[in-house]
């Protein structure tokens, strides 16, 4: 083999430079944590679809140790062992039955209503789930979509019930006025995090809190609280400031599942086929080296940080012009906090929150159904989306459980295992 560092071809060389790993460099301790990070966020579509199945089961066997019936078929299992399956599959039953499909329903209207309920819940949990992925795929934890949600309910809340206006103009300008509101409140986490270094986390978190308090202290002013009550809440909104109802006044999905599916698909556009999304993608994957390409990386910080804050305001207008048709301080509920297992569900691409925000739809709908028939207690459904989250987090655990090995590595009979040629720097980021 030809001496090339010593020929005068291997002196004008230029050298490789190895290509730092997605996620910062390897050998720093904040590298490490973004690339767990990252590959917690974005990991294969197989640990999620064993993460569920995993936690079901788990969950499936909670509810039969705590059923008193399970006990009760136990003692006579061999004699007649359907009975005990029965009853640790019914609290299932009733899952399915009370989100998809009402077999026993006295009418097709009756029948047809779980699956409404499943899309309806589904709506806002697919807005906030958006908001926060797309902040996963530029590398940053978007703890702040219900600060965002409410931020983004309040402003739509506010157009739909003060501004008089008619239909279809009265619903963009509250769908704007949402967009608006959960954008600049999402704005300033992007700005304080590219001036400043303040970690996004411990930002949101915070944000998370004023926007609660505030929203109750506007919820006591004479501008926001209806008139003649004296709870903590707004006046309705008016009809034109409402999303159509898509199935009739009998279910209450609304059109903003349409909307949703639309956001859906434009996110995708926008991480998939355009610049801006390139650049996102540029920064999650290594914002150093997204900056020397020329990226402005504070800038895309502050844009990303508007978007997913904007997509989570929607969630607050699929709540007051869809659901709740008003405006309350428990307008949020726990869905900031949900849309936040929703994307890591999905793997923090578009199409893959927006099923995983079906699925936690479908938990939700279901689970007073599940109470309702089997006594089971609705914890258990928060139980099952704790653990979903848990196996998503250790991906190697559920490998190993289902014995599955991550890599194949590469062998060669008889070769060296010496160190590998660094491959050239790729043109795009990681998506």
């Amino acid at each position: 083999m030809p001496d090339v560092q010593n020929s005068p071809e291997g002196a004008r060389a230029p050298q490789p430079v190895p290509t730092p790993a997605p996620g910062g460099n390897p050998g720093s301790p904040a590298g490490n944590g973004e690339s767990v990070f990252r590959r917690i966020a974005t990991g294969t579509p197989m640990v999620s679809v064993l993460s569920v199945v995993l936690a079901v089961v788990i969950g499936g066997f909670l509810m039969a140790v705590t059923n008193p019936k399970v006990a009760t078929t136990a003692g006579y299992f061999f004699a007649r062992p359907s009975d005990m399956i029965s009853e640790v599959l019914k609290p299932y039953g009733a899952l399915i039955q009370g989100s998809i499909f009402n077999w026993q329903g006295v009418d097709l209207v009756a029948q047809l209503y779980p699956l409404a309920e499943t899309l309806t819940v589904s709506t806002p949990l697919i807005f906030a789930g958006l908001g926060v992925a797309l902040a996963f795929r530029a590398g940053l934890f978007n703890i702040g979509a219900q600060g965002q949600l409410i931020f983004g309910a309040l402003f739509g809340a506010y157009v739909g019930f003060t501004w008089h206006l008619p239909f279809g103009l009265h619903l963009l300008l509250v769908i704007v006025a949402g967009i608006v509101g959960g954008g600049i409140w999402g704005a300033i986490v992007g700005f304080l995090k590219a001036r400043t270094g303040a970690h996004e986390v411990i930002v949101t978190i915070m944000f998370n809190y004023i926007a609660v308090f505030f929203l109750l202290f506007l919820l006591t002013t004479a501008a926001f609280q209806r008139k003649g009550s004296t709870n903590p809440i707004s006046p309705f909104l008016d009809p034109s400031a409402l999303f159509p109802q898509l199935l009739g006044p009998q279910f209450r999905l609304h059109a903003g599942f349409i909307l949703a599916i639309l956001v859906t698909w434009g996110v995708w556009w926008l991480l998939s086929r355009s610049t801006v999304g390139f650049e996102f993608r540029a920064v999650g994957a290594n914002p150093h080296a997204a900056r020397t390409a020329g990226i402005n990386v504070g800038r895309s910080t502050v844009l990303v940080m508007a978007i997913a804050g904007a997509l989570s305001g929607l969630a607050g207008i699929a709540q007051v012009s869809g659901t709740e048709k008003y405006l309350s301080a428990g307008v949020a509920a726990s869905i900031g906090f949900d849309a936040i297992t929703v994307a890591l569900l999905g793997r923090s691409t578009p199409w893959g929150t927006f099923f995983a925000g079906l699925l936690f739809g479908a938990f939700r709908a279901g689970g007073v159904s599940m109470q309702a028939v089997t006594q089971t207690p609705i914890d258990i459904v928060l139980v099952i989306q704790s653990l979903i989250v848990l196996f998503i987090a250790a991906p190697p655990l559920v490998r190993a459980i289902f014995g599955l090995n991550p890599r194949r590595r590469r062998s060669a009979k008889g070769s060296d295992p010496g160190p590998s040629t660094p491959a050239p720097a790729q043109s795009g980021a990681a998506s």
